[in-house]
């Protein structure tokens, strides 16, 4: 046990320290025009989607992190369509700039592991160099007249990858289905403005 520890340690430095060993052979793209913001809830515009749901549920939460390789934004908040709603959903966001590996290979097997999980993914042209939804109605497991319903949209452009998510719930013949295409146009809008506002 104390061999492989040890391994993995020299291992994950290599990693940072090194990033070639693990590269691809194509050259690193860096951030490009995109930069670093301490508040991307504050920076994401998620016009659309406040409009869906002006409404707050408690306060968002974020964090930024900075490395020389890799500075990682995230943002979670709950929205609700009106204040006197008990139902609320829930945004995700993170975005991350790669400066010294390419991203490309990962967010391909990113994309592959979602389909292993049943997502159903459809392309979105014209949105960075590579981007796509996903889409998971999951039961539950105790009660199949619940639905956990997952959105997400992730894109690649250079050197930056986010992923911006939507996830409600709804019960069979109590309450409605969340409408799912408005909820497909609301994260491309909102994601294509998201990089925007993220473009230095």
């Amino acid at each position: 046990m104390g061999g492989v520890l040890a391994a993995s340690a020299v291992w994950a430095t290599a990693v940072l320290t090194v990033p070639q060993l693990v590269a691809t052979g194509r050259p690193a793209p860096g951030a490009g025009p995109y930069r670093l913001v301490d508040d991307i809830c504050a920076t994401a515009p998620l016009t659309t989607f406040g409009q869906l749901y002006p409404s707050e549920y408690g306060k968002p939460y974020h964090y930024a992190t900075r490395h020389p390789a890799l500075d990682d934004m995230y943002c979670s908040q709950y929205l609700k369509k009106t204040g006197a709603d008990t139902d609320y959903v829930s945004l995700y966001i993170q975005a991350q700039l790669h400066k010294a590996t390419d991203p490309q290979p990962e967010f391909e097997a990113q994309r592959a592991g979602l389909l292993q999980r049943k997502y159903q993914i459809t392309s979105v042209p014209d949105l960075g160099q590579d981007a796509y939804l996903g889409y998971l109605d999951d039961p539950s497991t105790s009660d199949a007249t619940w639905h956990y319903i997952t959105h997400v949209l992730y894109v690649r452009d250079r050197g930056l990858t986010y992923y911006l998510s939507w996830s409600g719930s709804f019960q069979d013949g109590k309450t409605s289905a969340p409408d799912r295409e408005q909820i497909r146009q609301a994260l491309v809008i909102d994601g294509r403005d998201l990089m925007h506002a993220l473009d230095g």
